[in-house]
């Protein structure tokens, strides 16, 4: 009887989808992501031997590595089929060196997409380990570690315990913090804008169109305040419009390219506001496959984690098929379109496509969640497109000149208004028209010709101050700046939300004093470390680590050098903020003594100064002049259920709740009630407000009989 050979993927879902590819002479083990790391314990990591690394295996999986083992002694071929980045290379090569020995023949099988062409065509061309993939994961993972274990418990010293530096999510913490600086620093401006209501002579007034002032005597218009705008408005209705030019052009839009991962992750937040670890978290289930019926298992799109806007000729040719047939030859290019990748990216990757363009998201809408159907329509159009002839549109600009009736032909103020008519859809046809933007069509204008004046409008705005970011603009930006890479972006955004060093509030991103506070320190003495450039130069070494083109040792030395001069001067001169009180005017109510400002890795707080005999404290809200405002507790007409005593809302790091007045003595608190009755039928509940993950939600007061929740509150019934 034929020996089966091992395959070990990361995840069981993998491992289902890939088994009924393979069939029965293959067993299928997943290995639940690294079974081999650096130890927690300690740093691990022999600087002076070159950062020789120290690996141990993962705590709490010497079960699954011994089941493994266990698998591969009667196998004589292993298939290691991690993911085809640099850190499924790693797992394959920890993999490698635990299972290689003289009996079996342990190879390397990568593939983009988990269907069974691609996981057939795999195994019938197998390669050795990629040592170059792999040192650049090495060299990533011993250059975080020695940052996080060298400057936390420095951290934790100065500041309070259980803080983490990271390398790169560091920089992504400065950049918020930055971006709140520039909008705490922003001034606003008043100004005003002036557009008329102009038609044909003679014209119905269903065919009016309008104007903006763009010039007044040649110069850009600057209209500060409301006087401003009235003034001319006033000069503007004894004027005679006349149109001064007239400009008809053919304006091309390009189809846009595959998404990569960044780019996924923009358009997921920006269309369907899903997070980035969202976005990447359903897109590794259509990655890994889903049960199609009939079908099997079968992986909906390619691996979710790239750079590159390559496309296989095959896919190509498949779309052009597709595209043929629905939407006819004239919306199909002559010659596939070709996308530019970046600089060093890896061309034999490819762009985040569905495996085939004929599982349309209307076919597969049963088989998929809700969530799972919407980022697969983004896929699935955002491919079709980049594979159509571009949008053609025609393009109108018409500039007006409005002078004083008694010198006509000489304008004082000149208006523009634009207008644009698609006359040829191409790649937007994949796009339902619902979701297309409105175009404006100006009437027949010709230059010389006057038109009628209907209406002025004087609007007042307010300049604005950057935006914060969301993880759409935080992902453009990293990626921009060359800072992170596929793989790390989500990972990132989750790792400084959970370190609690910024917040995310209706979406956008704000530092918490504790992020400002280490933030601050980070940079006075570390500051290559959150420098962009410096950042953005280590990963274009790790990236030169993986094309060969640099010793793995070598780019370390780069980063370490400096870093370890700046250590010992953190650990001197760095301020100890951990125990440091401010006074204030404040008196304790409970036991009458001089209240004071602390530090916590929360923020700033007010406590007494009795602590820890008396343990009274009130959250502040601090103010931009460095002032603090103490935020009292709420008054409510609820009375404590076990005391008699009035109830207050409280807050805390978990958010609002419902206190006796009487705590200490009385601890009895409960969940806000909001009055609303729980949705469901027959329930009998009422909505209380309730915190997870920062967030707040709405629950009803019968859980766990009734597990119903939202995220706003439903009108009252």
């Amino acid at each position: 009887m034929k020996k089966k050979s091992l395959v070990i993927v990361e995840s069981p879902a993998k491992a289902k989808t890939i088994s009924k590819f393979l069939g029965a002479e293959y067993e299928v083990v997943s290995s639940m992501g690294h079974l081999i790391d650096l130890p927690l314990s300690k740093m691990g990591v022999d600087i002076k031997n070159n950062f020789k690394p120290e690996y141990v295996v993962v705590k709490g999986r010497k079960k699954i590595l011994s089941e493994i083992k266990s698998a591969a002694k009667d196998k004589s071929n292993i298939f290691l089929a991690t993911d085809p980045d640099r850190e499924g290379e790693a797992i394959s090569w920890h993999l490698h060196n635990e299972l290689k020995d003289k009996n079996n023949r342990t190879v390397r099988v990568e593939f983009h997409q988990i269907t069974k062409d691609a996981v057939e065509g795999a195994f019938a061309s197998p390669r050795d380990i990629d040592i170059n993939k792999v040192n650049a994961q090495q060299a990533r993972r011993i250059l975080d570690r020695i940052v996080g274990y060298s400057i936390s418990p420095i951290l934790w010293k100065k500041i309070s315990h259980g803080l983490s530096a990271g390398r790169v999510q560091s920089v992504a913490v400065r950049l918020i913090v930055e971006r709140e600086d520039a909008i705490k620093a922003f001034i606003q401006k008043e100004y005003w804008e002036i557009e008329a209501q102009l038609k044909k002579k003679a014209d119905a007034e269903k065919d009016s169109f309008k104007a903006k002032l763009e010039k007044i005597s040649d110069k850009k218009t600057d209209v500060p305040d409301k006087n401003g705008a009235d003034d001319i408005v006033s000069r503007l209705k004894n004027c005679i419009f006349t149109v001064t030019a007239v400009k008809e052009s053919r304006k091309v839009r390009l189809p846009p390219a595959p998404y990569t991962t960044s780019k996924l992750q923009q358009d997921a937040y920006n269309k369907l506001r899903f997070p980035a670890e969202k976005t990447m978290r359903i897109a590794q289930q259509l990655y890994e496959g889903l049960e199609m019926s009939d079908e099997g298992m079968s992986g909906l799109i390619t691996y979710m984690r790239t750079d590159s806007v390559n496309i296989a000729k095959s896919a190509q040719d498949e779309a052009a098929s597709y595209v043929k047939k629905e939407f006819g030859d004239n919306y199909l290019p002559k010659v596939p379109n070709k996308f530019k990748s970046k600089r060093r990216t890896q061309d034999a990757h490819e762009a985040i496509r569905p495996t085939s363009v004929y599982k349309t998201p209307e076919k597969i809408r049963k088989f998929l969640t809700a969530e799972q159907h919407k980022l697969y329509t983004l896929i699935w159009q955002r491919f079709l497109q980049s594979q159509m002839k571009p949008a053609l549109f025609n393009a109108q600009s018409v500039e007006i000149a409005a002078a004083p009736k008694e010198n006509k032909g000489e304008g004082a103020y000149l208006f523009k208004s634009t207008g644009m008519q698609v006359a040829f859809e191409g790649f937007m046809a994949v796009v339902a028209q619902n979701d297309k933007a409105d175009y404006i069509k100006l009437p027949l204008l010709s230059k010389g010709e006057e038109l009628d004046l209907m209406e002025l409008f004087p609007s007042q705005h307010f300049t604005k101050p950057p935006a914060r970011y969301t993880d759409a603009s935080l992902v453009k930006d990293l990626e921009e700046k060359g800072i992170g890479r596929p793989s790390t972006y989500a990972p990132i955004i989750y790792t400084i939300l959970k370190r609690q060093y910024v917040k995310r509030e209706e979406g956008s991103f704000s530092p918490t004093a504790l992020g400002s506070m280490v933030n601050e320190m980070l940079v006075k003495f570390f500051p290559h470390i959150l420098d962009v450039e410096f950042t953005a130069k280590m990963e274009d070494e790790l990236d030169k680590v993986e094309e060969g083109e640099m010793n793995w040792q070598d780019a370390l030395n780069d980063f370490y050098k400096p870093f370890s001069a700046k250590l010992s001067l953190a650990q001197q001169n760095m301020e100890k903020i951990k125990g440091k009180e401010q006074k204030t005017d404040y008196i304790c109510q409970q036991c009458k003594r001089p209240m004071v400002v602390k530090w916590s890795r929360r923020g700033r707080f007010l406590s007494c100064s009795g602590f820890p005999k008396c343990k009274n404290a009130k959250p502040i809200k601090e103010n931009p002049d460095g002032t603090f405002e103490v935020l009292e507790d709420e008054k409510t007409d609820k009375v404590c259920d076990k005391c008699g005593k009035p109830m207050v809302i409280k807050r805390s790091r978990h958010g609002r709740f419902l206190s006796c007045s009487g705590y200490p003595k009385c601890r009895n608190a409960k969940a806000i009630p909001t009055g609303v009755k729980c949705p469901q039928e027959n329930c009998g509940g009422e909505l209380l407000e309730r915190y997870s993950r920062g967030r707040i939600f709405y629950g009803c007061s019968n859980y766990p009989n009734c597990k119903y929740t939202a995220a706003k509150l439903p009108d009252k019934v």
